[in-house]
């Protein structure tokens, strides 16, 4: 009985995490909504804004360059990792999974 409110706070905390892809509010997160939300993170790390992230940019300052659609790429092999039932989409549930 003690665990029901730790577990309500973390679907609530799931469900709130999904709508933050979720652009279209229908409940999952579509491939072009995770690939969207997710390449925020390259134009944050792309402070020279030319479309690569250099090595000085990348996390560590090591490593080979990566463009904006090899960024893309890794994500959308992420998100098909992440969905396991196959659905084209997403739950909460599968966003919140480590990529396995």
């Amino acid at each position: 009985m003690l665990l029901l409110p730790l577990v309500a706070a973390a679907q609530d905390s799931r469900n709130a995490y999904l709508r933050q892809f979720d652009t279209d509010g229908n409940g999952c997160v579509s491939e072009a909504e995770y690939v969207a939300y997710m390449s925020r993170g390259f134009e944050r790390l792309d402070t020279n804004h030319d479309g690569v992230l250099e090595a000085y940019e990348l996390p560590g300052g090591r490593g080979k360059p990566l463009t904006l659609k090899q960024w893309q790429a890794n994500l959308r092999r992420q998100f098909h990792r992440l969905d396991r039932r196959h659905t084209g989409c997403l739950d909460a549930q599968e966003l919140t999974a480590p990529p396995g």
